[in-house]
C-alpha cells in the first residue's frame, strides 16, 4: 500500500512516534512532507512521550492524532494508555501505527521474537482495536475499518494498524547527514582499544554489531562484552547495576543519543549513585541511524551539562579523535565516574553484520568473564 493512501485515509493532521525500520516508508513520508514542525510531526524521546503528546494535542484540538512507533515500543505506552488515554479515565481517542518486527513465521533478530509474538496481544489487553495491513491490504479494507476506529474514536478509545514487513511504500527519498566526521565503528576501535579486558556494556542496534565485528578483527574474546540487542535506552542502566556489584572493575558503558535520550532518567541514578568504576560513552550522531537515520534533539541538548546537572563529576564532549584518545585515556585512569560526548556522523558500512553467536551465549560468556 502506498503511504500517500494510507495518510489520505486516515486523515490526520498531526504525528508523533519513535522511528522503525518496519515503517521507514511512513517516516521517510514524514520527514518529506513535513520534517520536524510542532503542528504536525515531532519524533519523541519515546513511545510514553509520544502517547502524552498525543493526549495533549487532542485536547488542544478535539482531533485524532497518529502515534507511530515499533512494536517494541508496546511496553512503554502501556502506563499512558491504561491511566490516561483509556475511555474509562479520560477516554481519548488514538491511532497507533505499530512495525510489526518478529511476526511469527517471518525470521527476524532474537530481541525481537517473543514481542513479535505478542505484539496483537499486548493490543487487545489494553482495549485497543488492530488491524493488521500487509501487502495485499487494498485501499477499501482500510476505509472499512477506518469506518469501524471513527465509531470507536467518538467513544474515547485507542485503535491501532499494526503493519507487516514491506507493507508500506514510498518513492521519496530522504538523506540523513550531519556535518561531524567522526565514525562510530572508528570511535569503538577507540574505545576496545583503550579499554583492554575491561567489560563493555553496548547499547542496542549498530553499535552493538560493530562491537561484536571489532572483537573478531582482533581475534578478542567477545566475553568481554554484553551486547544490549533489545531494550533500547537501559544499556548504561544494566551498566551501573554490574559496576555496584563489581567495584574492582573499570565498567564501560557505549550508549547512542536516542538511546540516551529515550530513557535519560537513567542518567540521574548513575550520577546520584555516582559509581567511581564507570565510563559512560554517548556516541551522538543526532540521529535514530539503525532504524534509518530519522533526527533526535540531541543536536539541541547539552548532554555534557545534564550530566553534569545529574551528578557526573566528570563530564566532556569531543569531536576528534585526538580529543577522543585523551578523553578516554584519563577516563581510564580515573576512579570518578566520567560521561564522554562523542559527536559522530552519520552513517555504516553496508556490510556490516550482526553478531553470530546467540543472546544467551553473550551472556554466558560475558558473566564467566566478570
Amino acid at each position: 500500500m502506498r503511504v500517500e493512501q494510507l495518510i489520505k485515509s486516515i486523515g490526520a493532521e498531526f504525528f508523533t512516534g519513535v522511528p522503525d525500520s518496519q515503517l521507514k516508508a511512513l517516516c521517510n513520508w514524514l520527514m518529506a512532507t513535513y520534517g520536524i514542525d510542532p503542528k504536525h510531526h515531532i519524533i519523541a524521546a519515546n513511545e510514553g512521550n509520544c502517547t502524552a503528546l498525543a493526549a495533549g494535542y487532542h485536547l488542544a484540538t478535539g482531533k485524532v492524532p497518529v502515534v507511530y512507533m515499533q512494536n517494541s515500543g508496546e511496553g512503554n505506552i502501556i502506563n499512558p494508555v491504561a491511566s490516561l488515554m483509556n475511555d474509562k479515565v479520560y477516554g481519548i481517542p488514538c491511532l497507533f501505527i505499530v512495525g510489526w518486527r518478529g511476526e511469527p513465521g517471518v525470521h527476524d533478530e532474537p530481541q525481537h521474537i517473543y514481542q513479535g509474538q505478542v505484539t496483537v496481544k499486548l493490543l487487545e489487553d489494553m482495549d485497543i482495536a488492530s488491524f493488521v495491513i500487509g501487502k495485499e491490504t487494498t485501499e477499501e479494507e482500510v476505509q472499512a475499518k477506518l469506518a469501524e476506529y471513527r465509531r470507536l474514536w467518538a467513544k474515547g478509545k485507542q485503535c491501532a494498524f499494526v503493519i507487516r514487513k514491506g507493507a508500506l511504500e514510498f518513492d521519496g527519498k530522504v538523506k540523513y547527514e550531519n556535518a561531524n566526521t567522526m565514525r562510530r565503528e572508528e570511535i569503538i576501535r577507540h574505545v576496545v582499544a583503550v579499554s583492554g579486558t575491561d567489560p563493555i556494556v553496548s547499547t542496542t542496534g549498530k553499535a552493538s554489531r560493530e562491537l561484536f565485528e571489532i572483537r573478531e578483527a582482533n581475534g578478542q574474546s567477545h566475553g568481554y562484552d554484553f551486547l544490549t540487542v533489545g531494550s533500547m535506552g537501559h544499556s548504561s542502566s544494566i551498566a551501573l547495576g554490574i559496576a555496584l556489584q563489581k567495584p574492582e572493575k573499570k565498567v564501560w558503558s557505549i550508549d547512542g543519543d536516542g538511546a540516551a535520550l529515550m530513557h535519560m532518567g537513567s542518567m540521574a541514578v548513575m550520577g546520584a549513585n555516582c559509581p567511581q568504576n564507570v565510563v559512560h560513552i554517548v556516541i551522538n550522531n543526532g540521529a535514530h541511524e539503525t532504524v534509518g537515520g530519522m533526527p533526535t534533539v540531541a543536536g539541541k541538548v547539552d548532554l555534557v551539562q545534564i550530566a553534569k546537572g545529574c551528578g557526573y563529576p566528570n563530564a566532556v564532549s569531543v569531536d576528534n579523535f585526538e580529543a577522543l584518545d585523551e578523553a578516554l585515556k584519563e577516563a581510564k585512569a580515573r576512579n570518578e565516574l566520567c560521561l564522554i560526548e562523542v559527536k559522530c556522523a552519520i552513517g555504516a558500512r553496508d556490510d556490516l553484520g550482526r553478531p553470530t553467536t546467540t543472546a544467551k551465549e553473550n551472556k554466558e560468556n560475558f558473566m564467566a568473564h566478570l
